[in-house]
């Protein structure tokens, strides 16, 4: 296991007792580093959606239990939002929800020239999805292929 994925899973620990109390979903938890700086970035979920105080109230919670753990080498800003409307799907559970609704794909590699796909997600197996394009047409893609795939929104 490497460093960020052993920091994500004992974050994940801490932030289970305090996500239950709430009725709040995990969504996601990520260690990363951008522009120089280190970020643990926490993604929640409810049912009618997260608010800045939802946030605010689990930031606080888990701010605390990192203090007292402090098993973080790296310097970090820590923060908590809402996974916002264009939510990724990384989970089994969230692929299993999204059936029905559209998507965006965005591949490694191309398929048939193209890297980028939006339709409606029919099916989903622990190998790969079925999509259905706006043709009408399926179109099957493997997990290992995409990099990226969230639910789609329009302005």
């Amino acid at each position: 296991m490497t460093r960020k994925e052993n920091y994500e899973v004992k974050t994940q620990k801490l932030l289970e007792p305090i996500t239950e109390s709430l009725n709040f979903e995990i969504v996601d938890i990520e260690f990363v580093k951008e522009a120089g700086n280190w970020f643990l970035r926490i993604y929640i979920d409810k049912p009618g959606g997260i608010t800045i105080d939802d946030c605010e109230v689990v930031s606080r919670a888990l701010s605390d239990e990192l203090d007292k753990k402090d098993y973080i080498d790296e310097a970090y800003i820590l923060e908590v939002s809402s996974p916002g409307l264009g939510r990724p799907l990384k989970k089994e559970k969230d692929f299993l929800r999204g059936i029905g609704e559209e998507v965006e794909v965005k591949m490694y590699k191309p398929i048939g020239k193209q890297k980028e796909f939006r339709g409606i997600l029919k099916a989903y197996s622990k190998e790969q999805i079925t999509l259905i394009l706006e043709e009408e047409t399926e179109i099957k893609i493997n997990h290992k292929d995409i990099a990226l795939i969230r639910l789609a929104f329009d302005f």
